[in-house]
């Protein structure tokens, strides 16, 4: 069986409120395709699948053979990761999905404490394991179930709940994939299956709000300024500026419906320029204005929600023969 053949890479935000950035995707409708979709696609945060029924396969960019999953099988997968899932010829593989930011979670579960170390990055460690078995792992089997189970039923204090729970699911996979290989220092080879762009993508998720030479970010890559721009839009499917004030922009959408930060203070917070700055690409991308985001978003918030999710495909409810 070959893997499906890709160039472009989807890219998926999720929006995770600052609060509690946590996001349970999960219900009959969510059943994986047999058909390989034809690009891979990425996150903006961690993802944990759980596979309830049948089996299939999962490809990543970079690794030469995809990866066998079968039900009760735990998938870990880090932001900026392009991979796709396609399930087992003749069935579709029923999953639930819990989208979540480790490094934001940790720090307001353990503010005192690196939450970087729990930030579950692949450059992070040699030999990362993506998929866990519940015959290997069953701790962290019943764990992702527990979390799943208190989002779904939403029982008084659930999030108090969610948290304790999820906070000790993240801790136990931060041991596994450490045991599993070795921590990679600045002077180590990053491993051989990471995304030759990943580097560069959590270097933006980082750095988005200061001023990013995009010659840097080519030397990060040690690529030709050239070279670079050419195999990021192969792989992302747009320029590296746009990608940035893609990211922007999402962080300002966030903050636009968490806060009552000024429009001045919030594009300067995600670094633009300049307020006509913000304003021109915050409209270029979602057709209206910052001003009139906030002030539909606060008077019609279930509204906006549902015209939000349709921005980005596959975000929250799955089309017919969507893949994961």
């Amino acid at each position: 069986m070959s893997k499906p053949k890709t160039s472009v890479a989807e890219y998926r935000n999720y929006y995770l409120p600052y609060d509690f950035p946590v996001l349970l995707l999960s219900g009959d409708y969510w059943r994986i395709s047999s058909k390989p979709s034809p690009n891979l696609h990425f996150h903006n945060c961690l993802e944990i699948g759980i596979c309830h029924s049948d089996s299939g396969y999962m490809s990543f960019i970079g690794q030469k053979d995809p990866l066998f999953f079968k039900e009760g099988d735990i998938t870990c997968i880090p932001r900026n990761i392009p991979h796709t899932t396609w399930s087992s010829e003749g069935t579709e593989s029923h999953w639930s999905y819990i989208f979540v930011d480790p490094e934001e979670f940790m720090k307001s579960m353990l503010p005192n404490v690196s939450a970087r170390s729990y930030d579950l990055s692949i450059s992070a460690y040699k030999d990362y394991k993506y998929i866990l078995t519940r015959e290997e792992h069953p701790e962290v089997y019943s764990l992702v179930l527990a979390v799943i189970k208190e989002l779904q039923d939403q029982r008084v204090h659930y999030r108090a709940c969610a948290s304790g729970l999820l906070m000790s699911l993240i801790v136990l996979l931060t041991r596994i994939q450490s045991a599993g290989g070795v921590l990679v220092t600045s002077s180590d080879n990053p491993p051989e299956n990471a995304m030759v762009l990943s580097p560069v993508l959590d270097y933006i998720e980082e750095n988005y709000s200061r001023q990013i030479d995009v010659d840097y970010l080519a030397g990060i890559c040690h690529l030709s300024p050239t070279h670079f721009r050419r195999l990021f839009h192969c792989i992302i499917g747009t320029s590296p500026l746009d990608y940035i004030n893609n990211i922007r922009i999402n962080k300002a959408c966030n903050l636009l419906r968490s806060t009552e930060d000024s429009i001045l203070d919030i594009s300067e917070s995600v670094g633009f320029h300049s307020v006509s700055s913000f304003n021109r690409h915050f409209s270029e991308r979602l057709k209206t204005t910052p001003r009139t985001y906030r002030y539909e978003t606060l008077q019609q918030k279930e509204k906006i929600d549902k015209y939000q999710i349709k921005q980005y495909k596959g975000w929250m409810y799955p089309p017919e023969h969507n893949n994961e």
